[in-house]
């Protein structure tokens, strides 16, 4: 009886390849969902800085209409750190006449866990 030969079996070297292969796969994709975490956490920052940006500007823009519609009483409308805080987070508005019938509004803000913001803009309005 001639015994048959015995060829080496390749599945001892095969285990736990799946399991290894399993593991790095969560490993890329959790790190895809890390990545898309940040680009939504940087997103939704961008868009609040933008709605802070929009409403101080429409806060200027509101002044300066009230005093184009009132042109021969601009001067009332000079103020210095009104209270917009309802509109925006710690809000002020100044306004300022540097010469004759030139009249800057400037929105500062401090969004919560950020330096403090300002919207500055500049109008001729005849008249003032």
């Amino acid at each position: 009886m001639n015994p048959t030969p015995r060829t080496p079996s390749s599945a001892p070297n095969q285990q736990g390849f799946a399991l290894l292969e399993a593991m790095i796969s969560i490993l890329i994709f959790s790190f895809g969902v890390l990545g898309i975490l940040g680009i939504q956490a940087a997103m939704v920052k961008h868009t609040t800085d933008a709605k802070y940006r929009s409403e101080a500007s429409y806060i200027a823009q509101q002044r300066l209409g009230q005093m184009w519609a009132n042109p021969t009483n601009t001067v009332a409308y000079l103020e210095t750190d009104t209270d917009v805080s309802a509109r925006l987070p710690s809000g002020t508005r100044t306004v300022t006449q540097p010469t004759a019938g030139e009249f800057v509004v400037t929105v500062t803000w401090q969004q919560p866990g950020q330096g403090i913001h300002t919207f500055t803009t500049t109008a001729r309005i005849a008249g003032g």
